[in-house]
């Protein structure tokens, strides 16, 4: 995404604290030994196993996929059968199983790329764990951060079909009331969740859309 999104998606400095804890995180050991590309795989998977977003066969779309770990989760838990198509505006190492389209979805160039990748065919499930780059100012950030869940709740209306399910990421704070109240009404229930995985000290909560019904 221009802008808002970090070109190196470097989301911390990297003090001696932070490293610290990082190197001494249960789920970055967890996702080291698994092999998955970075700890933000246990979220999907806790969602997953609240809501049930990940059913074999079905058609996936990841936004803001890279550096892939999420691509990992669908194509683990979806099957050979599905389909997955992953995006984002950086390069992505390929994940066996998944088409990646490296494009902003949000232009029209972008978008036509996804819906070349996807052949027509009818999506079941979207997902973000899309992230601004981080100034610092907690109005702009999260502005930045309910930006791009309307980006993804944009194409989701546009690309499930009726009975899909949707699960983005956003920051807690202003606008996130506004942001939930829309995705209401576009689908039977609507979850806030905030999985283990997330760091206590994180502002990031995801909501879980299930039962596409338009709107």
């Amino acid at each position: 995404m221009p802008g808002p999104l970090n070109p190196t998606r470097k989301k911390h400095r990297f003090g001696k604290a932070w490293m610290h804890d990082h190197v001494n995180d249960p789920y970055v050991q967890e996702a080291q030994r698994r092999g998955y590309r970075s700890r933000a795989a246990f979220k999907l998977l806790e969602l997953d196993e609240r809501d049930k977003l990940l059913r074999p066969g079905i058609v996936a779309v990841d936004l803001g996929s890279a550096p892939g770990s999420w691509c990992q989760v669908l194509r683990e838990r979806l099957g050979p059968k599905s389909t997955i198509v992953a995006v984002d505006v950086l390069p992505m190492h390929p994940v066996a199983g998944v088409a990646f389209v490296q494009a902003d979805f949000a232009t029209d160039e972008g978008l036509a790329a996804v819906e070349a990748a996807l052949a027509g065919r009818p999506v079941d499930l979207v997902v973000s764990d899309m992230a601004p780059n981080l100034s610092g100012i907690d109005p702009v950030d999260q502005a930045r951060s309910v930006g791009l869940a309307d980006l993804a709740l944009a194409f989701a209306g546009e690309h499930l079909q009726p009975g899909g399910d949707f699960a983005v990421k956003v920051f807690q704070g202003a606008g996130l009331a506004e942001f939930e109240k829309s995705m209401r009404e576009r689908f039977d229930k609507v979850y806030l969740r905030k999985p283990k995985a997330s760091r206590d000290r994180s502002r990031e909560v995801f909501l879980v859309g299930k039962g596409f019904s338009g709107g």
